[in-house]
């Protein structure tokens, strides 16, 4: 009687072992499309921060300098990149569960908050069961004013979660002259610095 008492629970066990790893193979990784600016463009430059951020999701980056929110970006170098709102609707149905926003040092505090509400009617209609907003660094008083508005719009949609860049950054060294853009090392801090929100985001 011990032996099948023994036995019975060594089945049970292993039964339990295989039905979690099955739910777990089964699991499909987040996918993540990230939007920003010349800021996080770093990440495309800096392969330890792509790992970084890449591990484990399926990840769309569309990082351009100077990019704007919803107006119409700045020239750099004789081109013109789309708004992130138009970078995010021209993904359509593609944009993936996670939607992330690394934008706003080129433009001011003004109509930001309409570009917000833009992008986030535009996220959840193609799909995308969270959003991920990165503060900036507020070197300027404007971008403090940016930030405000961002957190402002927290509150208006639950689906949107505010990363804080600005808090979590302060004190280091991992930028250049102006204190925005980044080092490779800045680079991948940022990275690994927004995996948790993308996950809490996705509901993992």
């Amino acid at each position: 009687m011990r032996f099948l008492a023994v036995a019975l629970v060594s089945v049970l066990f292993v039964a339990g072992i295989g039905a979690a790893g099955t739910h777990a193979a089964a699991r499909k990784p987040l996918h993540v499309a990230f939007v920003g600016d010349s800021v996080p463009d770093a990440i495309n430059y800096v392969s330890a921060a792509r790992r970084r951020l890449t591990r484990g999701f399926v990840v769309k980056l569309d990082l351009r300098v100077c990019r704007r929110l919803w107006t119409p970006s700045c020239a750099f170098q004789g081109s013109t990149p789309s708004s992130a709102l138009e970078a995010i609707q021209s993904l359509g149905a593609s944009l993936g569960d996670i939607l992330v926003v690394d934008v706003g040092y080129n433009e001011g505090p003004v109509g930001y908050g309409d570009g917000i509400d833009r992008v986030m009617r535009a996220a959840h209609a193609q799909g995308a069961v969270g959003v991920v907003w990165v503060t900036l660094r507020e070197t300027r008083d404007l971008y403090a004013r940016t930030n405000a508005v961002i957190r402002r719009a927290a509150k208006r949609w639950p689906n949107l979660r505010v990363a804080d860049w600005n808090a979590f950054s302060s004190g280091q060294s991992w930028f250049g002259g102006d204190g925005l853009h980044l080092t490779p090392t800045g680079a991948t801090a940022l990275a690994g610095f927004l995996r948790p929100y993308i996950l809490r985001a996705g509901g993992r």
